[in-house]
Formats: structure tokens, sequence, C-alpha cells
């Protein structure tokens, strides 16, 4: 079998602290990779700026001038994670066999990236990367992604459990992803729907190398919305199985007061009118909310804008720019 290009797509938001040692471990790993034989000597590394603040950038741009096996793609502003895991992987697809997503923090162990490939060799679209355990997330993290797994389950969605964005992905698996135009796309839960030949290798994930998360308490939250809504119209059914449920239990209440009224056994009530109206009023909020979520994505779709917008694309380009990253201008966006 010829060896397989692969390229592995690394997303990147103000990693500047850890950037240098992943662009090194990983050009170390491309290196064994392609003197194994595992890997054509064409594969490389693609490091997406997803609108950093911090010298990012810089970084992967000096890299791609010093190093002909590392690229990069700049986004024009800060997109999120998962459209610049996109942008990566379509820009890497028309020169790509096979294609590994990883974050840039080092957690996820990179040394498994060569089971991907002999599994892709095997005849595997696609390979994901699931954790033994949690043993590095905090008390909180960890529950409430369990959490999150048992409700998508509950829900009907089938997501591989304890599996974020480490995965291996063929051509054509990227080929099909493209055809999903939703802007409101869930990647955990969108490629198990690809439907293709898959297959999991399990590691134990490690301390953060360098920086801070990038998903803080208030981003995790959006994110398990955002996959809840996108995939689940369960929720919608649930508050009307609450709505049916309290109405007939109003209709069994009023029978019950009415026959204490006419058998003379009532009493004043203002407490209980009070937390029933204050219950009601809760549950009607908690409840047009919801349904705003949910049409506040056809909002989204209807708009029909872009995911994201390449500013530098150094991946499709015949060699890196001989300038500063600094320099670019509007003659460097027509060349390209």
């Amino acid at each position: 079998m010829t060896e397989p290009i692969l390229t592995i797509v690394v997303p990147c938001y103000n990693e500047e602290d850890v950037l240098p040692e992943t662009i090194r471990q990983l050009r170390i790993l491309r290196e064994q990779l392609v003197a194994e034989q595992l890997i054509s000597t064409q594969s490389t590394l693609l490091f997406v700026d997803d609108g950093s603040h911090d010298a990012t950038w810089t970084i992967i741009y000096k890299a791609s001038l010093h190093y002909p096996d590392v690229k990069g793609v700049k986004l024009s502003r800060n997109a999120g994670h998962q459209q610049a895991l996109l942008a990566g992987l379509f820009a890497a697809k028309t020169r790509s066999d096979c294609i590994v997503s990883i974050d840039a923090d080092l957690q996820d162990d990179i040394s498994i990236i060569r089971e991907f490939v002999k599994k892709f060799r095997e005849g595997y679209e696609i390979v994901y990367g699931v954790r033994n355990r949690r043993d590095t997330d905090t008390f909180f993290k960890r529950h409430t992604a369990q959490w999150f797994y048992k409700t998508m389950k509950a829900m009907g969605v089938q997501l591989v459990y304890n599996h974020a964005d480490y995965r291996l992905m063929s051509r054509r698996a990227v080929e099909e992803l493209e055809r999903f135009e939703e802007v409101n796309l869930f990647l955990r839960g969108i490629v198990p729907l690809l439907g293709f030949r898959s297959t999991a290798v399990f590691y134990d994930r490690k301390e953060r190398f360098a920086g801070k998360t990038k998903y803080p308490l208030k981003k995790m939250i959006a994110f398990a919305l955002d996959g809840i809504t996108s995939f689940s119209i369960t929720p919608i059914r649930f508050i009307s199985f609450i709505g049916f449920l309290s109405f007939f239990s109003s209709i069994l209440f009023g029978g019950y007061f009415l026959f204490l009224k006419l058998t003379g056994h009532t009493q004043t009530g203002w407490t209980s009118l009070i937390t029933s109206i204050w219950l009601l009023g809760g549950l009607q909020l908690i409840s047009f909310g919801l349904i705003g979520e949910y049409i506040g994505k056809i909002y989204k779709e209807t708009k029909r804008r872009p995911r994201y917008i390449i500013d530098l694309d150094l991946f499709n380009l015949p060699k890196a720019l001989p300038f500063l990253p600094e320099e670019t201008n509007a003659a460097e966006r027509k060349t390209r």
C-alpha cells in the first residue's frame, strides 16, 4: 500500500505559551512516522489561528518559513473552536488522504496518532481517540461531562463516550462532512452520522503542558446547550409533556378544592397560591427560553452566513510569503 498523505490539523486560540513545544513534538512524530513508512513524505502539520490576540499567528508563520512541513491558516476573527477545526479540515482535504484533528495544548497523547494511521491503513475511515478515564479533570468537570453524555444518549443522539475532537478522518469522510451545511454544526454528533467504517483507540489524557484552558465554565455550558439543541427536539417535547401534566393536575386539584368548598373545609391558602404562581411562572419562562433557543438557531440558519472567513491560507499557497504577518495586506489576499 502506498503511504498515505497525512495532515494533522491543530486549531489554536491564544496558544503562544504552548505552541512552540506543540510544533516541536508534532514534527518529531511526523518524522518518525515517515521513517517507519506509515505516512508519505508529503504529510504536513496545519495550524489554524482562530483570531488569536497574542503571538500565536507569528509563531505559526515563522515556523512555516523555517519548516516546509508546517503550514498555517489564519481566520479573520475568532469564529470558535468548532469552526476553526472545520476550516482546517476543509483546507486540508484536497491535499490529504487522511486528516487527524488535535488540540494544541498537548493534553491528548500524540503518540497514538501512529495507531490512528495503522487503523486507517486497515480500512477504517474514521478513528476516534477515546479517553480511558478522566482523572485529570476536576470533580465538577468530570461529573458534568458524564451527565452530558448520558443526557445526549437519552435524547437519541449517539455520541462516542469520552471522545472530544481527537480523531482521524479519511478524505472521503471530510468531503461528506462538508455537505452538512448548517451553521450550528456539532461535530461530535455529526461525525458518527456519516456512517463510515469506524473504530476507537484508547489513551490516557495528560495535564495541559502550558497556558490556560480555553473552555471555562461559561463556554462549556454554551457548548453543551448547543449540542443538545442542535440534535434533538426532545426538550421541546418534554415541555409539552410538562404542560399536559400541569393541565391535568390542575383539573384534579380544581375538583379537589371544589369538593372542599362544598363540604365547608376551605382554609386561607395564600402560601399555596403564591407558590403555585411562582412555580408555573418559572416553568413558563424556562419554556420560553428553550423555545427561543431553537428559534435563534433557525434565525442563524436562514441567514446563511459563512461559518468563518479565512484571512490568510499558507497551506494552499505554493510557498510561504516572504513578509511578516503584520505586513499582510490586500495584495496578499489577491495572491491567495
